[in-house]
């Protein structure tokens, strides 16, 4: 199903009333920044030559209104401040969860090209770059606009020939601007790509310390890091360089517009065209003029920034899964477990050498199929596409007479329980753990499935139990007992068929004989596929299949396997 493309602007649908409310309190506090100004010039201009009773009258009068509409623009900046970053940070939260649904439903054909340092970045750096956009872009530009124009109008009925001395200097302000931003777009895009890299880096040694201690290359990491960490350097260099230049010569064409300023005043003066008053006042506006000059130009700075982040979302968000439901996907119900390849063919990528060639194989419901080969005979890959982790290239694969395409993703992988020898355990309790096999279970459940996977024993003797933390990746448990958790994790989860990806091979002879004996009491009845590198594991099958380039070159028992004199035998003898 094809993502449907959002403009940035979008984005503001949920959030009209509270943009409205903004835009409308930026565009009162604006108009108080220009009006105190007003009754200064007219306090300076008539006020003070009045009756000094009626002055001083008046002057109180016209003190508490500015004393009000103080008020009235501090309660506007903190509605902006608070209110607008609320939104900003509402924005954010649904534009981070739209990216991490987005994230869940990306195949691993996916993740096969992608870095997670990178991916994380689009969720943070990114996402918080667009939604500062989006937050103070609309009230810098309203309050901005507002500024210059009242202003220029106001300055207008002080002085006509001041205010074009003003106003020559602005299209050699935004001109300037626009052609810095130019240069500055991509820059501000590079920045985006080094940051990604340098957090992919991190992320990848950070997931790998164990083995880069082991090995004791602290060093090469460290000089891994610092070739990315330079390169970032060096496009803020070009960033800060464009920057320095930009904000620079800015605040000098600002200040020489307050100069030009007193300049031509003092002139008028002289020549008795002008009041002393009136300059102040005009001093004044210029002050309250260029400050928006700045803020709108600045604007311009946040827009590239902002949008080169909207940029890196967007290519994200516009990847399309390529393992979805179909159009007319059923929710899988009461399944039985027979498996069938069709004549299955499967490619990683277009162009790439064939893993499977025209592969036909029938598994009946709660039959033990074992898989042997040598690497890279796709055993790994035909049991991928019985969950869709990937989708066949050519014919089918069945399970109780459906294609797995005509079923829902999540009925299907409902009913698939996989044991990897690759175990992923996440960071909280024994408990959360297990229970990630099915949420909602009952502690009773859990205990169950534990005890059913000989796990429950050592997980009593945790100093606390069930709800021991295991740290990160169950640091704290050892690669038997890891295993182990995993396998009650499938007991709760109590699918049909199961997938067991090489479950024993990385541990050492006691684990292994307690993990296998958890193994053969998890598959029995269900349908089981395993995926053997110890050959000793499986000699019980009831099923061998041996895989090779070629597809499946022979299929039998262990002892028929080993009379045939072929592939499995040599395999075995090794």
């Amino acid at each position: 199903m094809k993502t449907k493309k959002k403009t940035l602007l979008s984005y503001y649908g949920p959030f009209k009333g509270l943009l409205a409310l903004d835009l409308l309190f930026a565009m009162t506090g604006a108009g108080v920044s220009l009006s105190i100004p007003l009754i200064v010039r007219y306090i300076t201009n008539q006020v003070i030559y009045e009756e000094s009773g009626a002055a001083w009258n008046t002057i109180i009068s016209l003190s508490a209104l500015m004393l009000g509409l103080l008020v009235l623009e501090l309660a506007c900046n903190f509605y902006i401040t608070y209110w607008g970053h609320m939104m900003g940070a509402r924005m954010e939260y649904g534009m981070r969860s739209e990216i991490f649904e987005h994230y869940q439903k990306l195949s691993f054909a996916f993740y096969d090209n992608q870095k997670v340092g990178q991916l994380m970045s689009r969720v943070t750096n990114d996402l918080f770059e667009i939604t500062e956009l989006l937050h103070h872009g609309p009230e810098d530009v309203v309050i901005s606009l507002i500024k210059i124009l009242g202003a220029i109008a106001i300055l207008w009925n002080i002085n006509l020939r001041l205010t074009l001395t003003v106003a020559a200097f602005l299209p050699f302000i935004f001109c300037f601007a626009l052609y810095l931003n130019r240069k500055m777009k991509g820059v501000f895009k590079q920045n985006r790509v080094r940051m990604a890299d340098i957090n992919g880096q991190i992320e990848d040694n950070l997931s790998g310390i164990r083995v880069v201690k082991s090995f004791a290359n602290e060093e090469i990491e460290l000089q891994k890091f610092q070739q990315g960490n330079s390169r970032f350097l060096e496009s803020k260099r070009n960033n800060y360089l464009y920057m320095g230049t930009y904000h620079s010569v800015l605040n000098a064409m600002l200040t020489g517009v307050t100069i030009a300023v007193v300049l031509v005043g003092a002139r008028l003066i002289t020549k008795s065209a002008m009041k002393v008053t009136d300059l102040i006042t005009f001093l004044l506006y210029v002050a309250n003029f260029t400050e928006p000059v700045k803020k709108l130009i600045n604007f311009t700075e946040q827009f590239q920034n902002g949008y080169s982040g909207y940029t890196r979302f967007r290519e994200i968000m516009e990847v399309e899964p390529d393992i979805a439901d179909g159009k007319n996907a059923i929710p899988f119900r009461d399944v039985k477990g027979r498996v069938e390849f069709e004549d299955v063919s499967f490619r990683y990528e277009e162009h790439t050498e064939v893993v499977l060639d025209h592969v036909n194989l029938e598994v009946e419901a709660g039959s033990y199929v074992a898989l042997v080969g040598s690497s890279g005979g796709g055993k790994t890959t035909l049991c991928s596409l019985i969950p869709r982790f990937y989708d066949v290239t050519s014919g089918s694969v069945r399970i109780d007479g459906y294609d797995v395409r005509d079923v829902t993703l999540k009925s299907l992988r409902e009913n698939i329980g996989i044991v990897q020898q690759d175990v992923y355990l996440f960071a909280g309790t024994v408990m959360d753990n297990i229970l990630y096999g099915r949420p909602g279970a009952s502690r009773e459940e859990v205990i169950e499935a534990a005890k059913s996977a000989n796990a429950h024993g050592f997980i009593m003797e945790l100093p606390q139990g069930y709800d021991t933390d295991i740290g990160q990746r169950g640091v704290k448990l050892s690669g038997g007992q890891k295993q182990r958790l995993s396998i009650a994790r499938v007991f709760l989860k109590n699918p049909p068929i199961l997938i067991f990806d090489e479950a024993t091979s990385a541990l050492d002879n006691e684990s292994e004989r307690v993990v296998q004996e958890s193994l053969e009491h998890l598959a029995r009845n269900r349908t089981t596929f395993v995926i053997a590198h110890r050959l000793s594991t499986i000699r019980n099958a009831q099923r061998i299949l041996v895989l090779t380039e070629r597809g499946i070159e022979e299929e039998g028992t262990h002892e028929e396997l080993m009379a045939l004199h072929g592939v499995y035998e040599k395999l075995y003898n090794m």
